[in-house]
């Protein structure tokens, strides 16, 4: 959840009179336009503007020249039409124009603004522009192939934001802080090590996942400051964000830059995600929303007040029809134009159940391999009854949606600051990691009663998103230190490499975040959302200073991809192929995956954790084992072989044995 306090101090500040007419419009039924024509759709002829402003009196049409400044080229008023639509047709060839729409609402002429389906902007997003999309598709974009995708748990994520990869001035990048610096091949670091693309692809991960890319209002696309945001404060939601782009004044170019880095991720095998945020806007009163159905698309208490479910000032109503229609047609928007695989919906628990099955059965029926996610929480109280919501504890009402699980990255590093986890020798978190080691599936040997949910939720692997950090609250590296200020560098090392260790090889979906393999830091500071580069960019001089670190993620994740019982498909697998083992202390995980688990080439795999800052002694099940991986490197052909008997298990660290 993004703490955007700043943006939304003025939010629930409006006229008595505006919020009275509000409280009025958003209790009122309002009819529903079921066609696929809203925004603009352009043709050298003929370019048709159509929007839905159920209450307006009066709605106007603006050309400009430009996308800020300068007076309006042409006025044209649009005509009513069914189901609360607006429309009317300009009959030449108006490409490159900006425009804005202005409604009458009870006698109130609103601002000038875009479109809420508006597919190109201006400057700051403030004007829409007239695009012939088939104009901004990259060379051979027609024949872009996505990298194959069989099953979903065969996913490793890789959580990127898009300023932080390049800006550092040791990432060998030119295009820094932009959608091109994603498309660069060749680039190193002073000590010589692949940076950006080539470092990704290195280290295996299989989606990119990109934070909010989209076109976001809290920085100014005019100045080149470097003002810092994660972007989770939506402006136009189908529209890639300007600061990212070479040329933020021509609304082509980053639709075209942003189409190229898809493009060029693709041909480097390498899916990509993009986080949406529908569940708030950056403020209400000059939300584009707001400007053509005052109040509708937003939820409310039952005094008229805007409801905060996600302490950002407002929370939109996914249930309402209108509201998810615009959800739907706009993920489905991202997917066919920019050739997206998958979207991660920021505070899905805000969205109803409905809303998202939608989504997912739309997606689906397009591209089978999309992979959707969220954070099945809130960040306060909703109208809408937590049964009806997307929530962690209804995940088992969802299809083909995922979500995070808080309980693995708990039961790891410390469920709140300065906690000790599991990696740091806590050894009441057991339960719980048992609990996230099997995907949060229904599991016969985990105890629910002594874990973080009470009960399984996922219905099946796929559905569980398993991680340590993320880029909320403090990096892992930074967590680590808070909780254990009494570790030095070494043993903070190996609580960290333990901590990713668990996530690739527990069942359900790997997920980090990006830098998280060098050592990643922000200095302490938790909340990063408006920092500076100094406190997020991407410091390539720690690859080389922690090699070692990057080659044990590298390998790790390697050794998942080759071995299918790391990712087991289904919860009725898992149950018959999934075996913990008394380890007879506290400190200690150990579990089988048994009898070639999905097709896998060994036959029995041993998996035994040492959360303890003391080495600790195992008895191996009966039979000679090899030695794969012992808390400091991984060697699918073996470190040890016939080992047998009692195992010393030196602190803070994993081993892997196979049969």
């Amino acid at each position: 959840m993004k703490k955007l306090i700043f943006l939304f101090l003025s939010a629930g500040i409006f006229l008595i009179s505006f919020s009275r007419f509000q409280e009025k419009t958003w209790q009122d039924e309002q009819p529903v336009y079921n066609g696929k024509d809203l925004g603009v759709t352009y043709s050298a002829k003929v370019t048709h503007f159509k929007v839905w402003s159920p209450t307006a009196s009066a709605v106007k049409l603006r050309l400009y020249a430009a996308g800020t400044g300068g007076e309006p080229l042409k006025t044209a008023d649009l005509i009513k039409s069914a189901d609360g639509t607006w429309e009317v047709s300009i009959r030449n060839n108006v490409k490159n124009l900006y425009y804005t729409f202005q409604t009458n609402i009870a006698d109130i002429w609103q601002g000038e603004c875009p479109d809420s389906y508006a597919k190109a902007v201006g400057v700051n997003g403030k004007r829409g522009m007239i695009v012939d999309m088939a104009e901004t598709d990259p060379s051979d974009w027609a024949n872009d192939k996505k990298p194959v995708l069989k099953n979903f748990n065969d996913i490793v994520l890789y959580e990127l934001h898009i300023r932080d990869l390049s800006v550092n001035e040791n990432s060998g990048i030119k295009n820094k802080g932009k959608f091109l610096g994603l498309t660069e091949l060749g680039t190193k670091s002073k000590e010589g090590e692949p940076t950006g693309l080539d470092h990704i692809k290195q280290l295996g991960v299989t989606h990119i996942h990109l934070l909010p890319s989209f076109d976001f209002s809290s920085v100014d696309e005019t100045k080149n400051n470097g003002k810092y945001n994660w972007g989770y404060d939506p402006l136009n939601y189908n529209v890639p964000e300007g600061s990212y782009a070479t040329d933020p004044y021509d609304g082509r170019v980053r639709i075209r830059e942003f189409k190229q880095m898809v493009k060029t991720l693709h041909s480097n095998g390498l899916r990509v995600i993009l986080d949406v945020v529908y569940n708030h806007t950056s403020g209400i009163k000059d939300a584009n929303f707001t400007q053509f159905a005052p109040g509708y698309f937003y939820r409310h208490n039952a005094d008229g007040s805007y409801s905060n479910a996600t302490a950002c000032g407002n929370e939109t109503a996914s249930e309402k029809a209108m509201m998810r229609k615009f959800m739907t047609e706009s993920v489905v928007y991202w997917a066919k134009e920019y050739h997206l695989d998958g979207f991660r919906f920021d505070l899905m628990g805000v969205h109803d159940i409905e809303t998202m099955n939608q989504i997912s059965d739309t997606l689906h029926k397009l591209d089978p391999t999309i992979f959707i996610y969220g954070e099945a929480w809130d960040a306060g109280a909703s109208p809408l009854p937590a049964a009806q919501r997307a929530l962690k504890k209804n995940m088992q009402q969802l299809n083909q949606v995922a979500a995070f699980s808080d309980d693995i990255r708990d039961a790891i590093r410390g469920a709140r600051v300065k906690v000790k986890g599991f990696v740091s020798g806590e050894t009441n978190a057991t339960e719980t990691l048992k609990f996230g080691i099997t995907g949060s599936v229904q599991h016969p040997q985990v105890n629910y009663n002594l874990s973080r949910s009470k009960a399984p939720w996922a219905r099946e692997p796929y559905q569980t998103i398993s991680y340590a950090s993320c880029h909320d609250d403090n990096c892992l590296y930074d967590r680590l230190k808070l909780a254990n200020p009494e570790a030095d560098e070494d043993q903070l090392i190996e609580m960290d490499k333990l901590a990713n260790a668990i996530v690739f090889t527990s069942q359900g979906i790997p997920f980090i975040q990006a830098g998280e393999e060098f050592l990643r830091t922000k200095q302490m500071v938790s909340n990063s959302y408006n920092k500076p580069d100094s406190i997020n960019q991407l410091e390539w001089s720690r690859k080389a200073k922690y090699k070692t670190v990057y080659n044990y993620y590298k390998d790790f994740i390697a050794l998942r991809k080759h071995h299918p019982a790391f990712r087991m498909p289904s919860a009725v697998m898992i149950q018959k192929h999934l075996e913990f083992l008394d380890a007879k202390d506290p400190a200690l995980v150990a579990y089988q995956l048994k009898d070639n688990a999905n097709k896998d080439k060994w036959k029995n795999i041993l998996v035994v954790m040492n959360g303890s800052l003391s080495a600790k002694d195992f008895q191996l099940p009966q039979g000679q084992w090899t030695l794969v991986a012992d808390g400091q490197r991984v060697n699918e052909g073996g470190i040890n072989k016939q080992i047998s008997g009692s195992k010393t298990l030196a602190p803070t660290a994993i081993y892997i044995f196979h049969q």
